[in-house]
Formats: C-alpha cells, sequence, structure tokens
C-alpha cells in the first residue's frame, strides 16, 4: 500500500499535522511519501515539485491572494484556488494507491483537478476550508450549511457572490469523487456532517497525534535555563503561529483575563512567555512582564517551551483540533482553554486543565488561577496531563486508525 500526503507547506500547523501522520505510518511499515510546496526539512520521502513549478505556485498564491484582498476585502484566511497546480504528473510519479489530503488550499491544487487524481482520497480536516465557498473558518456564518453567498467575509449582500461561485465550483468538481471525510475532532467532524458539500460522505473521526516520546516532560528548572527564563516566577504560556495577530487565536481576550489576574495580585508572582510572534512595536500592557521568544520551529525548543511553563493557555475561538494543546500536554503542562470546538475534546476540565465558559473573559482568568493557586492540585494535573497524551494521542494510535481506513477502502479494487 502506497500513500501520498498532499499538503501545500511542511512548516505550517497542518503541515506538522500530516508529517506527524506520515512519520507515524512509516513507522507502521507503511509505503508513506509527502508532496509539498514548502519542504523545510530533510526527512526522508518529503518531496517537492520542480523549482521552476514551486516558484510558479508561489507566485500565484500571492497574487490570488493580493486580488482577493484588493476586490473583496478578503484577509488571507481565504482561498479560491484558480489556477492549474502543475503538480499532477509529480503526483501520478509516485503511483500511490491512496491520496490522503491535508492543507491543499492557497493555490496548491486547482479545485477541479481532485477529479484526475483517479484514486481513493482521504481528505483529513485541518479547518473549515474544503466545505465552505473559500473562507478557512466561517466565524459565527453557517452559509456553508447551504451553499454560501452573501459572505460576511467578503462583504457580500448577494447571494451570487464569489463564495457561491467558489462553493458551485466544488459542488460540481467533487460530486462523483471516491472521497472519505477525517476529522480530528467533534467539533469539526459536526461542522462537516452539517455542510452542504459533505453531509452525505463517509466520515470519520481520528484525533491528531505526535510522538510522546520526542514530546516529554523536561526538568523545569533545566528547561528554563537553557531558555534564559525565570526559575522564581510561575510562567504563563501562550504561542500559535501569528499568536497576537490572528483573532481566531484568541489574544484579544487573553490580554484582559490577564490584566485581571494582575489587578488580583498575581503581578509580582507570575510572568507570560509568548511564542509565535515577535515583541511588537507597542506591546499591551498585560500586568505581568512578558518574554517574547518568536517563531520556533524545531521540536527539541518546543519540548523545552511547554516544560518550562506552569500553564499553556489555548483561548482559540475556533480551532480544528488544537496541537499546541496536546503538544503541552505530553510534556506534562496543564491546558486552559474555552469549552469549544477542537479544545473540548483534548482538555479534561479540571483533570489536566480547565475549560472556561465560551468566551468569558472573566472565566478564562478564574481557569488560569485555578491552575496555578495550589501546588499539590498542580502536581496532578501535569502528572494526569501527561497520561492523556500517551493515551489518547500516541502516534501508534493515530496511525494504527488511518491504515484500517486505507486498507478498507482499497478492499473493493484488490478484491477485484
Amino acid at each position: 500500500m502506497k500513500v501520498l500526503h498532499l499538503v501545500a507547506s511542511e512548516g505550517s500547523g497542518a503541515g506538522r499535522a500530516a508529517l506527524r501522520l506520515h512519520d507515524g505510518l512509516t513507522q507502521s511499515h507503511v509505503d508513506s511519501s509527502v508532496l509539498t510546496l514548502n519542504k523545510s526539512s530533510d526527512q526522508a520521502n518529503v518531496f517537492k515539485p520542480s523549482k521552476q513549478v514551486s516558484l510558479y505556485k508561489l507566485a500565484q498564491s500571492r497574487i490570488s491572494g493580493a486580488i482577493t484582498q484588493k476586490m473583496w476585502g478578503c484577509e488571507d484566511t481565504f482561498s479560491i484556488n484558480t489556477s492549474p497546480s502543475l503538480i499532477l504528473k509529480d503526483i501520478k510519479a509516485h503511483k500511490p494507491d491512496i491520496i490522503n489530503l491535508h492543507w491543499v488550499g492557497w493555490e496548491f491544487i486547482r479545485i477541479e483537478e481532485l477529479q484526475n487524481l483517479n484514486t481513493p482520497l482521504v481528505w483529513t480536516l485541518q479547518d473549515m476550508w474544503p466545505m465552505t465557498g473559500g473562507c478557512h473558518y466561517s466565524a459565527e456564518c453557517n452559509r456553508y450549511t447551504d451553499s454560501c453567498g452573501a459572505c460576511p467575509q467578503v462583504r457580500g449582500t448577494r447571494e451570487s457572490d464569489l463564495t457561491r461561485w467558489v462553493w458551485n465550483r466544488k459542488a460540481n468538481a467533487w460530486k462523483n469523487l471516491n472521497l472519505t471525510i477525517v476529522a480530528p475532532g467533534t467539533w469539526i467532524a459536526d461542522c462537516a456532517k452539517a455542510s452542504s458539500l459533505f453531509k452525505q460522505r463517509r466520515l470519520e473521526v481520528i484525533p491528531f497525534c505526535l510522538d510522546t516520546e520526542r514530546y516529554q516532560p523536561v526538568d523545569t528548572a533545566v528547561a528554563r535555563e537553557l531558555l534564559n527564563l525565570p526559575n522564581d516566577k510561575q510562567l504563563i504560556l501562550f504561542g500559535a503561529f501569528s499568536a497576537t495577530s490572528d483573532q481566531r487565536k484568541g489574544f484579544q481576550l487573553l490580554a484582559p483575563a490577564l490584566q485581571r489576574l494582575s489587578q488580583e495580585g498575581w503581578a509580582d508572582q507570575v510572568e507570560l512567555v509568548v511564542f509565535g510572534s515577535s515583541r511588537p512595536k507597542d506591546p499591551i500592557d498585560l500586568g505581568f512582564k512578558i518574554h517574547y521568544l518568536g517563531r520556533l520551529y524545531d521540536d527539541v525548543s518546543l519540548k523545552l517551551l511547554y516544560s518550562s511553563a506552569d500553564v499553556m493557555i489555548v483561548p482559540s475561538l475556533q480551532e480544528s483540533f488544537g496541537q499546541t494543546a496536546s503538544e503541552a500536554l505530553a510534556c506534562g503542562t496543564p491546558v486552559v482553554a474555552f469549552n469549544a470546538t477542537g479544545l473540548k475534546d483534548i482538555v479534561d476540565h479540571q483533570q489536566n486543565g480547565y475549560l472556561a465558559k465560551p468566551y468569558e473573559v472573566e472565566d478564562l482568568a478564574q481557569g488560569i488561577a485555578w491552575v496555578l493557586q495550589d501546588r499539590e492540585r498542580h502536581h496532578l494535573l501535569r502528572k494526569s496531563a501527561r497520561q492523556k497524551a500517551e493515551q489518547a494521542f500516541h502516534l501508534e494510535l493515530q496511525a494504527r486508525h488511518y491504515i484500517s481506513l486505507y486498507q478498507e477502502l482499497l478492499a473493493p479494487s484488490i478484491s477485484a
């Protein structure tokens, strides 16, 4: 069985999830490969198209993004995928028995080209883009359950707007696909079930997993010394790609929660550590000293960072899963998040963290305080966090579920 994964960028959150599945399959002796436009590692069996194709696709993604932003006011979380991919030849050269799609937006592969792949397709939902008229996440809009149109993200008032056009392209091109949907959590699974594009499709729920040997607790004092972080303070950790600028990541809710904690007497005991963003020119006064670490790409640095913290905050508004939360748990760090979307499948309330009422700043602050204020309880939370990761997010567990799914999908062609 030869499996080929398609993901636009190896270094993105979706890329990390795809590479972890690839690792798990490889360790389980499956012939697994990855095709990506942006290869950032020397990992085996991870390939990219020719330099000319990669440069063409990079240019196309930038042009498409600029056009949609200028004409429709879209942010960089909106993709229409109109340009030919030029990667069909690369895909066919691998001769895959099954193709696992991950994040293929940003002009990686054109919507209409999926019908030319001629193999069973599995689509792992990294976000909501596959089921919408172009947005990566729908925010408070549920028009993806019908056929999009009049989209608030493109300032649309007409039913037949850009999103209706993209939705129609997907509906027409994908109606005869041999396609199975895999959701990493129950929230995005429910979104897929409600969507007009996928509600008739077979859907499986298989959580994202990680190498729990690579992500495991490191002595807190050692981790802090290596990262030049203080040993005499409790550390609150927050981070993601574009952590402080992406509204979906929830920094705008975390900021007032931290200010509330500072006013309640925590200012001398706690400091904040932020990764995924550099120090802004005009930082917000949160009432705590802040350590900005910028972007961290390697697992060793991330393991040290999670291990150095007393609590990890993941206040996302919408998240298909929430890999930073599972990574933190694997390193024995309790997680505070809202009891919503993908995070509610990762964090067990008051067992390995705290699930605050969506999206209440006061309860978010209360959750952070609850985790930090009792040393004995904090020790038990750390122990439970690691146990949850070992039991629920072990890499072999994910690989086993995918292998079973692949074999089932391939069984008709094998018997024929």
